[in-house]
């Protein structure tokens, strides 16, 4: 039990109000989970609730919101309401301040409706919340059609719920979200990239891909992963079957993923469709630079920050590089090693292996070239300095252009291979390159 939430629980009691834990956190704690957050429900308007406590902000005090800023936490305590229709799919026009019970109805979820009195440690339940967590199963509370009426983004959260605890989804439940899917982009694409990153990376993505399928929910929202489905792959290759099996298997073997790791699994074939030909065998020639384009439109599209797309991108587009590991010169495995957020490729390609061919040998020997590379860094306790520059080819005679690059990353290379260590060995080099390059 969190002492924060219990102690606004007392404050509240105190003052002569009713409050309870209400929501996830009470669901969690009859699950034996530990809860992310704490929410209170309570009788106190938001005025008096500001009154109680020292640190508060009204988020949203017109419908009876008030966070309570507690030891460093937040703690979301809301008057209990009656929502008075809703006209965007997503928030009530107007609430009306009501009992626990009318509180209850208004809610998503009969597993998320309960109330809990951390004081005399009893659940409250107008909805059957603890029935159908005793069955395993996803209920919306009430008329199923009329709650996604409401609010459109708990089409998502059901899949999230269903596929994060592996309970189904009750039979008209399921048949509402069917019935409504399209209608989820009425919602903000913040909202529906921010589910989306909880679907995948949480426990059981894979089965949270195959809801989000089933459910029409995919093809609303992600029809670029949907066309995945039937483009076949070569056997020899992908025995798993077509790309859309090996993406699901990929999400399945990850481990409490990042959003740019998750999506980096979901997107990192998504160039595959618009490049299937068959030739001697099935090919995706150049999929990899087709799927960054395509990959960074629908992170555009869902709003994602531009940092988590130059890394999803990266990711797409580097995957493949690890089949040409074991032909690689010594320089140029040095400067793949030196990628941005290297682990994430190498857990990537790990991934890609165990969702096909399970070889992982490339993976352990990047994985030692990786511990190496970074003991040496640890040593140096930076990269090698360049031994050359542009100021020094100039002070050589030469005339700046497009040579001076393939000079500088020459005597790098020979750096980094070790077959040079001094300045005057890079000006030997550097002059011998220069006279084989053509004359400008």
């Amino acid at each position: 039990m969190d002492r924060n939430a219990k102690k606004i629980v007392e404050v509240l009691r105190g003052q002569g109000f009713s409050a309870y834990l209400v929501g996830g956190c009470v669901r969690d704690l009859l699950m034996g989970l530990e809860p992310k957050d704490w929410d209170v429900a309570t009788d106190a308007r938001p005025e008096q609730i500001i009154k109680l406590f020292r640190k508060t902000i009204p988020v949203g005090a017109k419908f009876g919101v008030v966070i309570v800023r507690m030891g460093q936490k937040n703690y979301e305590v809301a008057t209990f309401r009656r929502d008075l229709g809703y006209e965007d799919g997503r928030h009530p026009s107007g609430v009306e301040f009501s009992s626990p019970k009318q509180d209850a109805q208004r809610r998503d979820f009969t597993i998320n409706g309960m109330f809990y009195d951390p004081v005399k440690k009893k659940v409250l339940d107008f909805v059957g919340g603890q029935a159908d967590l005793e069955r395993g199963v996803i209920r919306a509370i009430g008329d199923a059609e009329a709650r996604f009426a409401e609010d459109k983004l708990r089409m998502l959260r059901a899949v999230r719920f269903s596929a994060r605890f592996a309970f189904p989804l009750e039979e008209k439940t399921a048949a509402a979200v069917k019935a409504h899917a399209a209608e989820i982009l009425e919602v903000s694409k913040e909202r529906i990239r921010d589910e989306l990153v909880h679907i995948f990376t949480q426990q059981h993505a894979d089965r949270g891909l195959e809801l989000l399928d089933e459910s029409g929910l995919l093809q609303a929202v992600l029809p670029e992963v949907s066309m995945m489905k039937g483009v076949e792959q070569p056997p020899e290759f992908h025995p798993e079957g077509d790309v859309f099996a090996h993406t699901r298997l990929m999400l399945k073997r990850m481990r409490k993923p990042s959003p740019e790791l998750a999506f980096g699994v979901l997107l990192h074939d998504i160039g595959k469709p618009a490049t299937f030909k068959v030739a001697e065998r099935i090919r995706f020639d150049s999929h990899t630079v087709k799927g960054e384009d395509i990959s960074r439109k629908i992170l555009r599209r869902l709003r994602f920050s531009n940092r988590s797309i130059k890394t999803i991108c990266a990711l797409v587009r580097e995957h493949l590089r690890f089949i040409d590991v074991p032909r690689m010169k010594q320089s140029t495995l040095k400067r793949f090693l030196r990628l941005d957020n290297f682990d994430l490729h190498l857990e990537l390609h790990r991934l890609d292996c165990l969702g096909s061919h399970h070889d992982l040998a490339t993976y352990n020997f990047m994985k030692k070239k990786l511990k190496k590379f970074r003991a040496e860094q640890k040593q140096t306790k930076a990269k090698p300095q360049r031994l050359l520059t542009g100021d020094d080819l100039i002070a050589m005679g030469l005339t700046p252009g497009p040579s001076f690059r393939k000079i500088l990353t020459a005597v790098e290379d020979a750096q980094l291979e070790g077959k040079i260590k001094t300045k005057e060995d890079a000006i030997k080099l550097a002059q011998k390159k220069a006279r084989r390059l053509p004359k400008a």
